[in-house]
């Protein structure tokens, strides 16, 4: 839709992880060494954190995107509360190793079979945990168990735990003392800050052929920072709802008061997907302002409804008119019990 508009080659904002799109904020660009530094390493555990929507996701499979599958085999794993049992069995289909009718015993045996195999082939083996903090301790006891797996002084496996901050808390716990001490490297990846939420922004819609149409004013990105506190994900699902704005308001340039509306448009469908802004004291003209990017088929429903509700005042007040009419004219029963 507004791709064509505004002549775009596709979709700057969609939300499916992307590496095409990946933007090296400061965080991200710290969290992605710690990703580097573990695939040197080559064992035991990297852990990183952050918020819902931070980055995580598009971070790791930029990372998987640029490995040499000649020389690591990697697998993801989405983790939606696996217990130890099913977690083995989600690792070995992940890495492709058939499980029907095998028990635990020989699950095991066949998940090592297949990572000494694969140094025989000079490859190892990289294993990424996505929702991690929705794992139970005994799943995570299983993680560190498959992490023993070794050929001589070399580790078979070595995983990657990505999750929320409760992912934190999890590995706190006194019952995984021996997994955390075989995390090398561990971080947790913040919100971009003010510049970093503009330049983002801007990358995404370079990366689809961008010439500065829409124009976004200087407040148009102030406001974007405010209602998504720098989150990407935030970021990505309002940009896209004001460029189908702008494209249905035939508008070229995106203002604070496009963003202020869109942003509490979203507020009201999804039940707080957006932070509120701080009151600021906003001016009469700041309200005018608002009120003249209303959208064309909202304001088509408004007047739709009031020509409706005013026809339906008119009947009401046609049949008021006519009953008391009918009171004021005295029958011609009324006359004769009277006279009589």
């Amino acid at each position: 839709m507004y791709e064509t508009f505004y002549g775009l080659t596709g979709k700057p904002f969609q939300l499916n992880p992307d590496p095409a799109f990946y933007f090296g904020s400061k965080g991200h660009v710290s969290a992605y060494s710690y990703l580097k530094y573990g695939v040197y390493q080559g064992e035991g555990f990297i852990v990183i954190t952050g918020e819902i929507g931070a980055g995580k996701t598009t971070l790791v499979r930029t990372l998987l995107s640029e490995l040499d599958p000649r020389k690591v085999v990697s697998a993801q794993l989405i983790s939606t509360q696996l217990e130890a049992d099913d977690l083995l069995r989600a690792v070995a289909t992940a890495f492709g190793i058939p499980v029907k009718g095998l028990d635990k015993a020989q699950l095991l045996a066949t998940i090592e079979a297949f990572l000494t195999a694969l140094v025989g082939e000079r490859r190892r083996a990289l294993l990424v945990v996505d929702e991690a903090q929705n794992l139970s301790p005994r799943a995570m006891e299983e993680l560190r168990m498959l992490s023993n797996f070794q050929l001589g002084e070399h580790a078979l496996l070595q995983s990657f735990l990505v999750g929320q901050p409760e992912l934190r808390n999890l590995l706190r716990e006194p019952s995984m003392q021996q997994l955390r001490q075989r995390v090398i490297a561990s971080y947790h990846l913040g919100p971009m800050d003010k510049e970093e939420t503009r330049a983002y922004i801007e990358h995404r819609l370079k990366r689809v052929g961008w010439k500065n149409d829409p124009e976004f004013e200087p407040e148009a990105f102030e406001a974007i920072f405010t209602y998504t506190e720098g989150v990407p994900r935030r970021i990505n699902i309002l940009c896209n709802r004001l460029l189908l704005a702008g494209y249905l308001g035939e508008k070229h340039r995106i203002s604070r008061a496009d963003v202020e509306l869109v942003a509490g448009e979203i507020r009201d469908e999804t039940a707080g997907e957006l932070p509120s802004a701080p009151d600021t004291g906003a001016s009469l003209s700041d309200v005018a302002r608002a009120e003249v990017v209303v959208r064309p088929f909202a304001v088509a429903s408004i007047n739709a409804r009031l020509d409706r509700l005013e026809r339906a005042i008119n009947q009401v007040l046609e049949l008021l008119r006519a009953g008391a009419g009918s009171e004021r004219r005295p029958s011609k029963t009324g006359r004769q019990s009277k006279s009589g």
